[in-house]
């Protein structure tokens, strides 16, 4: 519920959420005790074997090493690569103050994306293990 551009549940178990994009990826951000984001990154691919595979497990410390500082990278059942981090928010939230931290966010993975961009192993390779999501 929006008040005088503060946010707010419709009830306790129905948190405000918004979902975006950013460079093509799904990204979403969730208000519970601060701002939680997340996006999509990738995917390892559950068809990869033998040498691809480790190949492709072993890079995620890497992954995981290079980004902004106080984001998360975590491996979903799925196989699909998400950035997580949360952004303190005075309570109540205002609309503007909520789309900023996700704008942050966004721009903060930008570097984080062109390297993995890089050095990911694509579907094009012809021998795909890390995929775009």
């Amino acid at each position: 519920m929006f008040e005088d551009g503060l946010v707010s549940p419709l009830t306790p178990e129905r948190l405000p959420r918004l979902r975006f994009a950013w460079r093509g990826q799904d990204c979403h951000a969730a208000l519970a005790d601060g701002l939680h984001l997340g996006a999509d990154v990738g995917r390892l691919r559950s068809t990869a074997s033998g040498a691809d595979r480790a190949a492709a497990f072993a890079a995620l410390p890497a992954l995981r090493g290079a980004l902004p500082a106080g984001c998360h990278l975590r491996l979903l059942p799925d196989h699909r690569l998400r950035v997580e981090t949360r952004a303190e928010l005075d309570a109540p939230a205002s609309a503007i103050s909520m789309v900023a931290a996700m704008v942050r966010f966004a721009l903060a993975l930008d570097p984080w994306l062109d390297e993995m961009a890089l050095h990911a192993v694509t579907e094009t390779s012809g021998r795909a293990v890390v995929a775009r999501a």
